[in-house]
């Protein structure tokens, strides 16, 4: 089914850094003076005016393009692209967990679609504390009690009956069940990820394991999955019921079984995706659309760009001091709403309308002062702890030659989710009970903390930070783009947003661009060490802001369409992504 790919020609360049610089090329290497923010080791675009897919893995990517080559549309190249993930990308692309997608129909209209995990009907809020009110570690994360009823493969099909689609459900799986069966060349990222969790896979699912090697896993090793592919088959033939109603959920069950789980065939068969109101931002000449509740991404992005708003940024650039500094003490501010005021919309009452009001967020800022950072005591005391780096999630971009665009973010939440395997069906669970609040106060796996109303509840959806967004200027499609990073989704897609919207940085230098985040607690930002500096470190410290510097934050997969009609790939440089166009 997939046709013969090109192979994309590479050129490598060194330019100096210099502002306003525009890098027209694949990859280029920058050469930085050491007390300047540093921009990734090299950029990767790619240009077309007939239509564009960015993902995480290359033979997604080809997937995705070939369908749009072949006449699909951007809901059919999604759909392909995404069970192709679930081959290629098993850390994040999958089956086994879910996500969320905004979308943009040629004639303007947004949908956002919720296809996220829910709690089995036996969970409950102290599922995972012991006989004394202690969280018991680890048992959110790893194992059968950490998963939630996977959401992925109805979200799909739900966005396969609702659009104008030019290939039948079928040939969309085609190009994911060959790669299953063929076999594809890994990466040397995904090498080194299956050779870390080595011993996790061995603990949960034995020896007998198909990403276990009696030698670790090197660049350019075959890895077939007979297994998933049957299972792709299945789910060809026989559409959402073969997953949710068939002998795959005959399967899903038995395996949780094995380690008492708590998931029934029941909590299966009654899964359903659901399409939600978007969150929409206006944002001077810019319209943000984003994802509402269960995920916490629209709203938190739209509180930081609305406090923000009033301020001019400074030109120089997002790294700028007076603008991180900025963008810092509104993100401390929306992600303590985050903390305390939002959760699953179903079963918490969420007012975004308030929780976006300019009146509202006025009053969050007021008492911001541009030399001094403000205590996160002001806001409430708690337990700090440390935030953890992860990235294990995924996104892709698509937008067709008529304008429609896809955004879609999906995870199965830790690297390879809950490490458990449903061996004779070939994919891996998800462990995303770990993002509800497991106990008040105590975080997440991600850093961070909950409340009551992310409590556990059967048939609930944990609160999210994916983001997947869709970008209008002057009422036109402007950029579709998203990321993986936990809490840091939010950060990179912002930083993004406004280092091309609004500071006019081309696409492929603003997603090479180094990144900070701030979360709340704890009460620190994070800086990409890319990006520090140190005059930069030296100037948030003088207003009082505590500086951790850690490897990367977040991976953006972005489409920016200029005036013109081009529309510009972006691939990020920190992982294998990859962008290609007609």
């Amino acid at each position: 089914m997939i046709l013969k790919m090109w192979k994309t020609d590479r050129c490598r360049i060194k330019p100096w850094l210099s502002k306003g610089l525009f890098l027209f090329a694949m990859i280029s290497i920058a050469l930085v003076s050491c007390d300047k923010p540093q921009k990734a080791v090299y950029q990767k675009s790619s240009f077309s005016r007939k239509g564009m897919v960015v993902t995480a893995s290359i033979e997604a990517t080809k997937v995705g393009n070939t369908i749009l080559r072949q006449g699909g549309t951007a809901y059919d190249a999604a759909i392909a692209t995404y069970f192709t993930l679930a081959v290629t990308y098993p850390r994040a692309g999958n089956i086994g967990g879910g996500g969320f997608a905004v979308i943009r129909d040629s004639n303007g209209q947004v949908r956002s679609l919720d296809f996220r995990e829910v709690a089995p009907a036996s969970a409950h809020r102290d599922m995972y504390l012991d006989s004394t009110g202690q969280v018991v570690n680890g048992l959110s994360i790893d194992g059968v009690l950490s998963i939630g009823i996977p959401g992925s493969v109805h979200g799909m099909y739900e966005m396969y009956q609702s659009y104008e689609t030019h290939f039948s459900w079928q040939e969309l799986l085609a190009p994911a069940i060959e790669l299953a069966n063929r076999g594809f060349s890994i990466s040397k990222h995904e090498a080194g990820r299956l050779n870390a969790y080595r011993e996790d896979f061995i603990r949960q699912n034995g020896q007998d394991f198909p990403f276990v090697k009696a030698v670790n896993w090197s660049e350019g090793d075959t890895l077939k999955q007979p297994a998933l592919a049957e299972t792709l088959e299945l789910i060809a033939r026989d559409s959402f019921r073969a997953f949710y109603e068939g002998d795959i959920a005959a399967s899903i069950v038995t395996r949780v079984k094995e380690g008492d789980g708590i998931i029934e065939t029941a909590d299966l068969a009654r899964y359903r995706a659901k399409w939600r109101k978007p969150i929409s931002i206006p944002y001077k000449q810019f319209t943000i659309h984003s994802m509402g509740p269960p995920s916490s991404g629209g709203i938190v992005m739209g509180q930081i760009l609305k406090m923000v708003e009033p301020y001019a940024l400074n030109d120089d650039g997002i790294l700028h001091p007076y603008n991180v500094h900025l963008v810092s003490e509104a993100s401390k501010r929306a992600f303590h709403d985050r903390m305390t005021l939002i959760g699953d919309s179903d079963f918490t009452r969420v007012e975004p309308e308030a929780l976006l009001s300019v009146n509202y967020l006025n009053q969050k800022m007021s008492d911001y002062q541009a030399q001094k950072a403000t205590p996160i005591e002001s806001f409430a005391s708690d337990v700090l702890f440390e935030a953890r780096e992860t990235y294990e999630t995924t996104h892709f971009s698509i937008v067709d030659i008529h304008g429609n665009a896809v955004s879609i973010t999906t995870t199965l939440n830790g690297n390879y989710g809950s490490k458990v395997f449903v061996h004779d069906r070939g994919f891996f669970l998800n462990n995303q009970m770990d993002d509800f609040s497991i106990k008040p106060g105590h975080p997440n796996q991600f850093g961070l903390i909950g409340s009551e109303a992310n409590a556990i509840e059967p048939g609930k959806r944990m609160l999210s930070s994916m983001a997947p967004t869709i970008i209008e200027k002057g009422g036109q499609l402007f950029m579709v783009l998203g990321s993986p990073g936990g809490p840091t989704i939010i950060s990179s897609v912002l930083q993004v947003f406004l280092s091309v919207g609004e500071l006019g940085l081309p696409l492929g230098e603003a997603i090479a661009l180094g990144r900070f985040h701030h979360q709340f607690f704890p009460d620190e930002i994070l800086m990409e060490n890319i990006a520090q500096s140190t005059s930069l470190i030296e100037n948030l410290e003088g207003k009082g802001h505590r500086v951790r510097v850690i490897d990367r934050i977040g991976s953006i997969a972005a489409i920016h369409r200029h005036e013109s009609g081009t529309l510009e790939g972006g691939a990020d440089p920190r992982d294998a992504s990859h962008a290609q166009g007609l």
